[in-house]
């Protein structure tokens, strides 16, 4: 106990016995032992806290792990929307050239048209 082989123990007794005498012995035993017991206990509640706290202290380290994965979940998410937008517009932005650029071949064969019409009635005309 304590680190105290029985010599120790024995020892302590008879200096108890010859300092407090026979008839206080009995009370300042049992007074010790209900400190030692408190003491254990106090003891026992600090490391239940402590553990308690441990415990916490990984619970809000692991939330705000969570919390951190659905941000980035989040980002992710909102990137692919952007992604989606962007690409609509580029396929909108692409067809509206087609289309001007078909519109211009359009009327590019109407003006060689008009001008070989023109070339011809000119070349009669001579």
């Amino acid at each position: 106990m304590f680190g105290m082989g029985f010599a120790e123990i024995l020892m302590i007794a008879v200096i108890a016995v010859i300092a407090l005498g026979p008839e206080k012995l009995p009370t300042a035993m049992v007074d010790i032992a209900k400190f030692l017991k408190k003491f254990k206990s106090g003891i026992e509640d600090a490391k239940t806290t402590l553990d308690n706290e441990l415990h916490l202290a990984d619970m809000k380290e692991q939330a705000s792990k969570f919390k951190e994965q659905i941000e980035d979940t989040r980002n992710l998410a909102s990137l692919e929307n952007l992604d989606k937008i962007v690409g609509n517009e580029i396929s909108q932005t692409k067809e509206t050239i087609t289309n001007e650029a078909q519109s211009l071949e359009k009327t590019i064969k109407r003006e060689k048209v008009s001008f070989k019409n023109e070339e011809n009635k000119s070349g009669e005309n001579a």
